[in-house]
């Protein structure tokens, strides 16, 4: 009899670890998936404000060649002409950066409803 209890304790036990194993397993893959999620997330969320950045890089464009600075006494010459767009550009990043207008955040919602549906 003690040994048939023992044989059916060791069952038992062996079915709680096979449990806990599966357990284990699907919350690590819950886990992983979550952050894969996350990550994915994190990345939309970026991608977002850097459209945002370009866009405003865009629209202060025309303001800067509007501007006439190889007059004034401290007028970069042809090397601020040659350099203005990127200066603009990083103008719209560090803007966008910031807070942005508001394009980001409409941007970010599309894209996830978009990865949503794909992955439909």
């Amino acid at each position: 009899m003690s040994v048939t209890g023992v044989t059916s304790s060791s069952s038992s036990f062996t079915q709680m670890t096979r449990e806990a194993q599966v357990q284990s397993k699907a919350a690590t893959t819950k886990s992983f998936q979550s952050e894969v999620d996350g990550n994915l997330a994190d990345k939309t969320r970026q991608a977002a404000v850097e459209f945002e950045g370009v866009t405003i890089g865009e629209l202060l464009q025309p303001m800067f060649d509007t501007i006439d600075t190889s007059e004034g006494m401290f007028g970069g010459g042809a090397a601020e002409t040659q350099f203005r767009s990127l200066q603009v550009l990083e103008m719209g990043k560090q803007i966008a950066n910031s807070g942005g207008i508001g394009i980001a955040d409409s941007v970010y919602k599309q894209m996830l409803k978009m990865q949503e549906k794909a992955q439909s």
